[in-house]
This record gives C-alpha cells, sequence and structure tokens, in this order.
C-alpha cells in the first residue's frame, strides 16, 4: 500500500514538472523547497537503508564497548595481559570443550557460541546497508576482515589475545547473519508482494 502510494507521488511530482515545461511557466518548486521534497521522498524510499545504518553503527559502537572495555568480559583498563595468541586452528575450540566442567559452560558459551552471535549482526546488517555485500562471498570476506581487525587490535593493545578460532567463529557469525538476512529479505518480498495484490 505504501509503496503504491510513493508511485502516485512521484507520478504527480513528474507531471507537475512536464506540465510547466511544456507551458513555460517558472515553478518555485524547482528551487531549494522542492530539493528538500526530492530528497524527502528519496528518504522514505530508503528508510530501511536508514535505519539498517543506524542499527550498524550503534551494533559497531556495542562490539567496541564489549570487546575492548567491559569489565564482565575481563576488559579492565588495570589489567594489561602479556602478548598472547593462538595459530593452531581448533586448539581453544577443543580446550574449551574438553575442559568444560572446569571451566563453567557460561565460559564455553561466550568463548564459541558468543563469537558466532557477536558477528550475525555484521553479516546481517551489511547487505541491508550496503547493495555490494549482497554476494554471500563479499559479506563472509568483509566478516574476515573486520574479525582480523578486532583479533590484530585486542593483540596490539594487550586486551584479549590474537586467536585463530576465534577468526574462524567470527566469520562463520558472519555467514550467518548473511543467511537470516536472504531468509528476512525473501519473507519480506513474499509478504509485500501479497499485499501489493
Amino acid at each position: 500500500m505504501m509503496q503504491r502510494e510513493m508511485r502516485l507521488k512521484w507520478r504527480h511530482l513528474l507531471s507537475c514538472l512536464k506540465i510547466r515545461r511544456v507551458s513555460g511557466e517558472k515553478d518555485h518548486e524547482t528551487g531549494p523547497l522542492f530539493w528538500w521534497k526530492w530528497r524527502i521522498l528519496k528518504m522514505k524510499k530508503h528508510r530501511h537503508r536508514i535505519l539498517g545504518a543506524v542499527l550498524f553503527v550503534l551494533y559497531l559502537v556495542l562490539l567496541t564497548y564489549f570487546l575492548f572495555f567491559a569489565e564482565e568480559m575481563g576488559r579492565s583498563p588495570d589489567v594489561r595481559a602479556e602478548y598472547s595468541y593462538n595459530l593452531t586452528l581448533f586448539k581453544e575450540i577443543r580446550r574449551f570443550l574438553l575442559y568444560r566442567n572446569i571451566l563453567g559452560w557460561r565460559a564455553v558459551f561466550l568463548n564459541i557460541f558468543g563469537n558466532v552471535l557477536a558477528f550475525m549482526p555484521f553479516g546481517f546488517f551489511l547487505p541491508v546497508i550496503w547493495v555490494r555485500t549482497r554476494h554471500w562471498y563479499i559479506t563472509v570476506l568483509l566478516s574476515f576482515a573486520m574479525s582480523l581487525l578486532v583479533e590484530t587490535m585486542q593483540l596490539v593493545g594487550k586486551v584479549g589475545s590474537f586467536d585463530v578460532d576465534d577468526l574462524l567463529l567470527n566469520t562463520i557469525g558472519g555467514f550467518a547473519g548473511y543467511i537470516i538476512f536472504v531468509l528476512a529479505r525473501g519473507v519480506w518480498e513474499r509478504y509485500s508482494g501479497t499485499n501489493r495484490k
């Protein structure tokens, strides 16, 4: 229904411009006022991208806070660990699963599922706001690049450790977010298609 109204508004705007061009009348709406009306209509058309961009920025702020500053995640500014890293794939995942009773289920959840869940919004919101990332491999590549940046910053800032398992889990999270985006988009297109009829 809203898309139909938008189309009618655009047709009306374009027909007014065509009539005035043919008749030679000067229209006060070809100036700044018309530009603002056009921008508002364009913003309404792309409101899902604008909302996605706002939520994406909010997500990045929260992700930065939890990865670098949250005390409950062991990110106290007083505590600065020595440089530590893991370059062996599945080493930390295996350790958390083997010693789950000693480490506790909360630690297992945060280190395995938390790394996946943390990057799911990245894979979801990126295709919403940037059309070029609607190919799965671009989203996966950017998820990996973002995870690599985070891991490197943690290593250099000594607030965590560089872990290839985290790189893998974060990238899986980005891909899972992309799959949710594709499913949500399919549902939305089907729903909006039935409403148009």
